[in-house]
């Protein structure tokens, strides 16, 4: 049964080679509880426990810690072309007036429609920031 032993290291390679090509926070639980397994095994307990472990530990750890890792990590958030307008300066082309609903900016030589984040009116010509992105408008701060 001493085989036993290398197969957890194995499991454990090829879960931590899995989640280094994926990145989807999903077989490194695996590799943990493998780990844990293969000190059970060190232990000297039998087969049984040391799936049991795995497969408490493994589930433990993808339960209740993924959901935190994926937050802090941002795992699966893919930035697009819309998120480098954050932080841009336009130019108003058209009076910004929320209460009338109209207003838009040139952007990178794109006209976008454009609400000002305060309310507040802005002129023709102004500069403005972009603060974030609402479906196809731009929100925006004078600058």
């Amino acid at each position: 049964m001493e085989y036993i032993g290398w197969a957890w290291l194995i499991i454990i390679a090829a879960c931590v080679i899995i989640e280094a090509s994926t990145m989807g926070l999903t077989t490194i639980w695996f590799a943990i509880g493998a780990l844990v397994a293969w000190f059970i095994h060190l232990t000297g307990l039998g087969l049984h426990v040391q799936i049991v472990v795995f497969l408490i530990v493994s589930i433990a750890c993808l339960v209740l810690t993924r959901p935190i890792a994926v937050k802090k990590l941002n795992v699966g958030k893919n930035k697009t072309n819309l998120d480098s307008l954050i932080g841009e300066t336009a130019k108003v082309e058209t009076t910004i007036n929320n209460f009338n609903n109209v207003g838009y900016v040139n952007l990178r030589g794109q006209i976008w429609s454009a609400r000002s984040i305060d309310d507040e009116v802005i002129e023709k010509d102004e500069p403005v920031v972009v603060k974030e992105i609402k479906g196809v408008k731009l929100i925006v701060k004078r600058k």
